[in-house]
């Protein structure tokens, strides 16, 4: 018997420190998981799936997501729904709006820009409430000579180095429309450290990891261990062969927003 589907976009922010990333596992909690769980629960049913524009890892937040909805059956009251849904999700999950689509649009393959941002801060040791928010590097790190580095990965590129785990199959061409490292001004809190630093990627596509991996380069940078040149061979995969293996904690990475073209 045929049953006539229903399509939705729902925007999504959430913070990743207490699940094991985004998709659904075995034996671990993930957002995915909790959101089907919610969603089930106010449906009554489980005629339904659920397509992410994007997977983070486990630890990473997002700000701004969105997450397509497909229902089997009856059109949803959003009305009803969106609330019901709110109020049952878990409190560090938390839905922005909610629209219909149809079959024409698809998530995946719609264009669309990614805007992702690492915090973190240097030296002293910070108060134990940052921990789900930002990273801490108890050292003294070229700021400086970061920020320059930071400047490298804008442009288009062959990511090859910042692919973890990528093979012959992998397409890790990019682009990053903007990559810069500053003083964090945007994000507060009465128990965050005086001085934080904010790195904001902009790009049309990740691979696994790059951000993290372009995060460990920086960090490397700021420790001395490379130096600008360095960086430079790693974005020319054809003539450098150089595989990354410095991943920077995933604590401090959040999508800050996804923008469809």
């Amino acid at each position: 018997m045929f049953r006539k589907r229903f399509y939705y976009l729902i925007e999504l922010q959430y913070l990743g420190f207490r699940y094991h990333g985004w998709q659904k596992q075995p034996q671990v909690n993930t957002v995915q998981r909790m959101l089907e769980r919610t969603i089930a629960y106010v449906l009554q049913h489980k005629n339904f799936k659920t397509l992410s524009v994007g997977r983070t890892d486990a630890m990473v937040s997002a700000r701004q997501t969105y997450v397509e909805l497909f229902v089997d059956g009856e059109a949803l009251n959003l009305e009803e729904f969106f609330p019901l849904f709110n109020l049952n999700l878990p409190p560090d999950i938390r839905g922005l709006s909610i629209k219909e689509t149809d079959e024409k649009f698809n998530i995946i393959q719609h264009p669309k820009v990614k805007e992702y941002q690492y915090l973190f801060a240097v030296k002293e040791k910070f108060h134990p409430f940052c921990a789900p928010y930002m990273v801490n590097f108890q050292e003294d790190l070229d700021i400086e000579l970061m920020k320059k580095g930071a400047r490298l990965f804008e442009g288009k590129h062959d990511f090859w180095s910042y692919a973890h785990r990528a093979n012959e199959n992998t397409q890790t061409k990019g682009e990053i429309l903007h990559c810069e490292l500053n003083k964090n001004e945007i994000y507060k809190a009465n128990f965050f450290p005086e001085t934080s630093y904010l790195l904001t990627v902009k790009g049309v596509g990740f691979k696994r990891n790059q951000i993290r991996l372009m995060m460990g380069a920086l960090i490397d940078l700021g420790r001395g261990k490379i130096d600008l040149l360095f960086i430079e061979k790693t974005l020319q995969p054809k003539v450098n062969r150089i595989k990354l293996e410095h991943i920077a904690q995933a604590s401090g990475l959040f999508l800050n927003n996804v923008t469809f073209k």
